[in-house]
């Protein structure tokens, strides 16, 4: 029989029906399983927002462990700290539709001045401002995984006209996809820009100063993948002196210091890296470590495999 430890009580009542195939244990990560029980584990499904200090350091008291699941589709913060001979997958489309509903969301309230008109309201004041559309503007998605998709999908509706960018050109049935080498001729055309990349060496500050001086006056730009895709210190600059516009679920530094001028900074909407933060969360993992489970119980391969350490 198969031993697996998921996060929560939930997570085993969702997955009851496997019982019969597979040993579900409740476990978070918090402490050592007892020996007799860490000699058996094969599979490891990690909390949600696992960001813990050392915290995967106690998979190694797990000899048998040959597989981890993350919950999220960034594993940046985990694949450094798996034992050897681990393999890990993420969270591919868990987390894509709520994501993506926030990146819109916040498209769509920078555009049309909610902010404006929430700090109105809570002053009792009419405020009936005139401002740009989301309708006839030229976006820029930035990623070609399950969250860029599900970003396009839901701005299609709203009359845009959308380019994506991938690590790679190519040519797809959705049309032609351009590479991130060509991604500093494209974004002076772009009225918003969408990041969703996965952090990684090649990501890293992807948004960097001189991107954001070729982004015309009035640019927003949106991200929903991490913070450190984006140089904070320059983007500061471009929002102090008023000439871009930004609304950010993730930041550099994470969480985001009260004392950080990011948050005083003019034209920016801040959510606190909170896109996949909805109910559809919970039978979404579920579906997911099922899927996963179903293929290791037929001897198949892993799905969504990252990394094997």
């Amino acid at each position: 029989m198969l031993t697996v430890t998921v996060p929560t009580p939930d997570l085993i009542d969702r997955l009851a029906d496997l019982a019969d195939r597979v040993r579900l244990i409740t476990w978070d990560l918090g402490a050592p399983l007892p020996d007799e029980v860490a000699a058996q584990v094969e599979m490891v499904v990690i909390p949600h927002y696992f960001v813990r200090p050392g915290g995967f350091d106690v998979l190694r008291t797990l000899p048998a462990l040959r597989l981890v699941q993350l919950p999220s589709a960034g594993f940046e913060h985990a694949v450094p700290h798996v034992p050897a001979g681990v393999t890990v997958c993420n969270g591919r489309g868990v987390h894509s539709t709520g994501t993506a509903e926030l990146a819109v969301a916040l498209v769509l309230a920078m555009q049309r001045g909610l902010v404006g008109s929430v700090l109105a309201m809570g002053e009792g004041r009419w405020h009936n401002p005139f401002g740009p559309s989301l309708a006839d503007r030229r976006v820029l998605v930035v990623g070609a995984g399950s969250v860029a998709d599900a970003v396009v999908a839901r701005l299609r509706p709203f009359e845009v006209a959308i380019t994506r960018v991938a690590r790679t050109a190519r040519d797809t049935a959705d049309g032609h996809v351009h590479g991130v080498d060509e991604l500093p001729g494209l974004v002076p055309d772009a009225d918003v820009v969408v990041l969703t990349v996965p952090l990684d060496a090649s990501t890293h500050h992807l948004v960097d100063a001189d991107l954001l001086a070729r982004m015309a006056d009035g640019t927003l730009l949106v991200n929903v993948a991490r913070g450190k895709v984006v140089d904070t210190d320059a983007l500061l600059a471009e929002l102090r002196a008023g000439r871009l516009r930004a609304a950010l679920d993730v930041t550099d530094p994470e969480p985001l210091p009260p004392e950080h001028p990011l948050w005083r900074a003019p034209n920016v909407l801040i959510t606190a890296h909170q896109g996949g933060n909805t109910d559809a969360t919970f039978p979404r993992v579920a579906a997911l470590v099922r899927r996963q489970l179903e293929a290791l119980l037929a001897g198949g391969v892993p799905i969504n495999v990252v990394a094997r350490t």
